[in-house]
This record gives structure tokens, C-alpha cells and sequence, in this order.
């Protein structure tokens, strides 16, 4: 089975386009009315499913959800890539950004496209596509935690933009309705990671994701009454995120047939890309992606870089540039598994609860939320 998906409404890459057309008083895709700002929250992590769950946690954020408030981020559903999507309005296979960690073929190393830039990865060539901010056709103000503002995921995505910190969700909204109400044509992205840190650390079915969840709702039920006349709120997110228990991994690594011929382990624990030893003869790369597919292709969807490509998996085209940073192999978690390499993976990785990355509806499926309704 090709993992797919398509009907299950628009895509995160048409977000901020419809939001520019909003703002010029354009017709989109998305439907959204001529607007004179507009600020868009993402909620990291915050998928369809999980909000549904808690609807009782987040009474403005779920009255707004419905079956046509509901549209698809990108595989690899991780942040890297789907922010990256978001930003640019291309797919991964033209911007560049395939995966959380992925090959610098010219360095032979992996690159952690969050926190891992430099030396021969310029975020300002690497992500190749003009971000949504720099169009000019619109006054860009991104609104975060102070600790981005010069990291090289922020040059790489919001360039273009005046970066305005803040570091509790409260104040970052307060900051993002004075941006808003300073000018018209205004678009205002507001990012909270609160609610992806605490999946990650205890799961999604957690007190403490709860508890995240009900801080963005009461900071968001608080924010629209000031939202001011004309200008428009919309939420979404990056991707969901599915519970994967210590005794749901798997360790590639105790079976040798697995990683002989590999590399480098890139990607992430969902989504693996197997890159191959540079020499490695085609009848054993041959072998090797039929090894993955015997030993795991009930529990992930397993595929070549040619196939992954032809299916779709990186969007409609991947430039010549970009083939290179995708695996030989991919490994997609099809279930409540997680795959690592126990040679390299640290204590704080495996001892993650709430995982991303894959093809599954409670990682791809997120809201878009539009306030005033």
C-alpha cells in the first residue's frame, strides 16, 4: 500500500499563500475572507486527533474544529521539514528540508536541520526557496522565544521577517496583536513549541500536554477580543503526535544485516533514512532494501529513494540538488513503533515518549482554525 494524504483537505504548504491573497483581497484555496491583518498561530505538535481528545481542555481551540477545519502537513511530518513547507509554500523536495537530520553529502556527516547549521550548511543557501516573507507583498513580523532569533533555522525559514521575541505564550500573543494592529497588510506568525515539549517528554496523554493545551487556549480565548476590527487569527500546526512506549523501539542495530552497508542513520526514530557506504555495489544495495522489507514491512512502510520520490513522498518533483539529502532507504513507522540505532542514540532520544515523523492520520492530520469564525 502507498501511504497517502490525499483527501483529507488542503495542505499546510497553502496556508500562508491564502493568507497573502487574503490580505491583497484575492480569492485562495483556503477561502479566507479579504483580511487587513492576519496572524497565524502554530501549535507544535498539536494534532486533529489529539485536540478531538481533549476538546474539554481547549474549548475555543475544539469549538473552532470541524470536519472541514482539518488539513494535512507533509511527510516527514517533523518540524524541520513542515515549518519549512509552511514558510516557503513549496514542498520539502524543492525547499530542501527532507527530514530532522539529514546527509551533507559534501561534509559525509548528518546535519540536524534544527540546531545543526554551519561550516557547509548556510541556512541561507541550503533552504532554497524564497520564504513567504520575502515576496515583498506583505509586512512580515514572526513572533517566539527569545533563544531562536538567531538560530540557523530562523535565518533559514523566516528571513525576510521582523523577529520579535517573547518568551511566555501570553506575552508572544500580546506581541503578535500590536504587530497586527500596527499596519495594515500585515502577517504575523506566531510559533508555541510549549505543547511539542511536553509530548515529547511524557506523551500526549499526559498531565503536563494538558496542561499546555489549556495554557494556549486560555491565552488564545483571551487574545480575540483584542484582535481588533478587519484582521483575522487562524491556528494550525506542523504535524500530530503519536505515544511510542520504551518497549515500542526498535533497535536497528541488533541485527547486523540491517546496517551492513550503512553509512549513516539519519532522519528520526519514525521516519528513517539509511544512507549507503558510497561503494557499496548495487546488488547489495539491492539486498539490503529487500532485508528491510522482510524484517519490517508489517510495522513501516519501507522504500528506496527512487520509490519514495516516484510515490510522492517529498512532493510533486525533487530537484536534482535535494535526491541527495534523501535516504537510500526510508523507514516509515506504520504503528506505535519507533526505530533507533543504540550506538549513537543518547539517553534523552530514547527516553522520548511523544514521536513524530511518519505517515500515520494522527501525525499528518492538524487543524486549521479560523477565528472570527
Amino acid at each position: 500500500m502507498v501511504p497517502t494524504t490525499s483527501g483529507a483537505g488542503p495542505h499546510l504548504g497553502a496556508v500562508l499563500p491564502g493568507c497573502v491573497a487574503a490580505l491583497l483581497g484575492r480569492k485562495n484555496p483556503l477561502g479566507l475572507p479579504a483580511a487587513r491583518s492576519v496572524i497565524v498561530v502554530v501549535v507544535d505538535g498539536l494534532g486533529a486527533s489529539a485536540l478531538k481528545s481533549r476538546r474539554g481542555h481547549a474549548r475555543t481551540l475544539a469549538g473552532a474544529l470541524t470536519s472541514s477545519s482539518v488539513i494535512t502537513t507533509g511527510v516527514p511530518t517533523t518540524t524541520a521539514a513542515a515549518l519549512t513547507t509552511l514558510m516557503t509554500g513549496e514542498d520539502p523536495g524543492q525547499h530542501g528540508v527532507v527530514g530532522y537530520a539529514v546527509l551533507d553529502e559534501a561534509g559525509d556527516r548528518v546535519v540536524n536541520q534544527l540546531n545543526g547549521w554551519g561550516g557547509s550548511v548556510d541556512p541561507l543557501v541550503w533552504q532554497r526557496r524564497p520564504t513567504i516573507f520575502e515576496s515583498g507583498t506583505v509586512r512580515g513580523v514572526a513572533v517566539g522565544a527569545k533563544k531562536y532569533r538567531s538560530s540557523g533555522f530562523t535565518a533559514a525559514t523566516l528571513r525576510g521577517g521582523d523577529y520579535r521575541p517573547a518568551d511566555e505564550i501570553g506575552e508572544r500573543f500580546d506581541v503578535a496583536l500590536e504587530a497586527a494592529r500596527e499596519a495594515p497588510g500585515t502577517l504575523v506568525y506566531l510559533y508555541i513549541p510549549e505543547a511539542d515539549q511536553a509530548a515529547h517528554a511524557e506523551g500526549w496523554q499526559s498531565d503536563r500536554w494538558t496542561a499546555a493545551l489549556e495554557e494556549i487556549d486560555g491565552a488564545l480565548t483571551a487574545a480575540l477580543p483584542r484582535l481588533g476590527k478587519g484582521n483575522a487569527l487562524l491556528v494550525t500546526a506542523d504535524h500530530g503526535i503519536v505515544d511510542v512506549p520504551g518497549s515500542r523501539h526498535v533497535l536497528i542495530d541488533e541485527r547486523r544485516e540491517l546496517v551492513d552497508g550503512v553509512r549513516h542513520v539519519g532522519g528520526e526514530p519514525r521516519m528513517l533514512h539509511l544512507y549507503f557506504e558510497p561503494d557499496l555495489p548495487d546488488v547489495e544495495r539491492a539486498a539490503l532494501l529487500d532485508r528491510w522489507r522482510a524484517a519490517e514491512g508489517e510495522r513501516a512502510w519501507v522504500r528506496g529513494r527512487d520509490e519514495a520520490i516516484a510515490e510522492g513522498w517529498f512532493g510533486a518533483a525533487v530537484d536534482a540538488e535535494v535526491a541527495p539529502r534523501i535516504g537510500d532507504i526510508l523507514v516509515a513507522a506504520r504503528g506505535s513503533v519507533a526505530y533507533y540505532d543504540s550506538r549513537t542514540a543518547t539517553v534523552g532520544a530514547r527516553a522520548m515518549i511523544g514521536q513524530h515523523g511518519s505517515w500515520t492520520p494522527e501525525e499528518t492530520r492538524v487543524p486549521l482554525l479560523r477565528f472570527p469564525a
